[in-house]
């Protein structure tokens, strides 16, 4: 397909690696020579330097036929208006980046009104991460398959889990939930388990099922899954404020610690029912006095990554239950899994795979059956949904053990209407049925690619 990338950005970058090496034609636009060259050297793409809502510089960038033109500059007023003129130039498709809150409530009159097929916001898909995170309080990340009917979750292996020790061939003949592990990072190496592999304390493991099997498994473990009844937020950035509107709906009480006055009654104006305190919440006589880390889980989202490194870990060290950070840069990203900080948020990140998913789901009205694509222990495996097609015959109807999977090739679930499969050597897949797999560095287009 044929994309064009305006603002190069740290969220227009990440979009930009993430799509350049599904092969797709990128043409980046960005007024920065110096934002440009980076993305020139380290990128396989075309680069286009000038202000994106400009129409001399959509045509040179090709704008007339793109498949697909993508607005995440820092305004957005600008993503707006370059989507429109791209969209009248003759784009096929459009998505602009809008992080006010004031727009929250046109996104559908957007779309109808100047014909924007896709508006994202960082923020608000952060928060929704964040809430996602906060359902499973033993989980350390939370990503959803098949409309929501099939979730994923990571989580740290310690010695108390029933798993520990035991082949998973034989703990899922004990399994009291239907569940699967299909993934696991043990140090720097990352598998695609068989039924020989042995859990050791310290491994990341992904295991996939429905919300409730999940949760089933999760306390029979003996991890809490004591609902998230309160949570403390450091740095009252958008961010905080969709997540505190999210939370509401669970009736969850939120607590928002700030050091700007003006953003403080900004904050107390548009939020009601939070609390919020002004104050530098690195103060450690402030943390005592309000009984910050009292709460069932603390969220630090300031814009500084080492803020929030540091303030997610002396969470930990307080005890708060639930600790999750905010983080931005890609360099530090070892570093907090080493330090076992709780879980990490990136906004770029989902942002770019929202995209990935929306790419993949054009390219499969086009033929291809890849739906959405999710990127595990820092994008060493990849967990695709498909759907299964006619095209699919060499798959379908046939049990799984007859198959002759690829390498490190495991199907991990497979949703059949409203019957949710975890699925074993006698499962079949069927036509129409949305398929998870996962996969160690493989990407494939379509269902039948994961034969050998």
């Amino acid at each position: 397909m044929k994309i064009i990338i305006v603002g190069n950005g740290k969220v227009g970058y990440a979009i930009a690696r993430q799509l350049a090496v599904e092969g797709h034609d990128i043409t980046m636009v960005d007024s920065s020579p110096v934002a440009l060259a980076r993305a020139d050297s380290t990128l396989d793409i075309m680069c286009v330097e000038g202000n994106g809502a400009s129409i001399s510089v959509l045509e040179e960038a090709g704008a007339r036929t793109a498949d697909l033109v993508i607005a995440v500059s820092n305004l957005d007023e600008t993503n707006l208006v370059c989507c429109l003129i791209a969209k009248t130039m003759g784009a096929k498709h459009t998505i602009a980046r809008v992080r006010n809150p004031d727009y929250r409530r046109d996104a559908a009159l957007l779309k109808r009104e100047i014909g924007m097929d896709m508006v994202i916001n960082p923020d608000l898909a952060a928060a929704r991460e964040i809430a996602r995170i906060l359902s499973f309080p033993s989980a350390s990340s939370v990503e959803p398959f098949a409309g929501g009917r099939i979730d994923m979750i990571g989580i740290q292996v310690t010695e108390r889990d029933r798993f520990y020790g035991v082949a998973l061939s034989e703990f899922h003949r004990i399994r009291s939930a239907e569940v699967l592990i299909c993934a696991a990072q043990r140090g720097d190496e990352c598998i695609i388990p068989n039924g020989n592999f042995v859990p050791r304390e310290g491994d990341k493991l992904y295991m996939v099922g429905t919300k409730s099997e999940l949760q089933k498994m999760l306390r029979a473990m003996g991890r809490t899954q004591q609902r998230v009844k309160t949570v403390s937020l450091l740095g009252g950035s958008r961010i905080a404020m969709y997540l505190t509107w999210e939370l509401a709906v669970s009736n969850t009480k939120v607590c928002i610690v700030e050091q700007k006055h003006d953003k403080c009654l900004q904050l107390a104006a548009q939020l009601p029912t939070a609390m919020i305190i002004e104050g530098d919440g690195t103060e450690e006589e402030l943390l005592t006095s309000e009984n910050i880390f009292e709460a069932d889980a603390f969220v630090s989202l300031t814009g500084r990554d080492e803020e929030n490194l540091l303030m997610a870990l002396t969470a930990r060290r307080a005890g708060v239950p639930k600790v999750l950070a905010k983080m931005t840069r890609p360099n530090y990203m070892d570093l907090v899994r080493d330090m076992r900080v709780g879980s990490i948020v990136s906004p770029k990140d989902i942002v770019a795979n929202q995209i990935t998913r929306y790419v993949r789901a054009l390219a499969n009205s086009e033929g291809s059956a890849v739906e959405s694509l999710y990127k595990m222990l820092g994008g060493a495996v990849e967990a695709l949904e498909f759907t299964a097609t006619a095209r699919s015959r060499a798959v379908l109807n046939k049990p799984l053990r007859a198959l002759s999977l690829k390498d490190d090739v495991l199907v991990a679930a497979i949703a059949r209407g409203s019957e949710i499969i975890i699925p074993g050597g006698t499962s079949i897949i069927q036509e129409g049925d949305h398929v998870v797999v996962v996969t160690n560095a493989h990407t494939f287009d379509d269902l039948g690619d994961i034969l050998a």
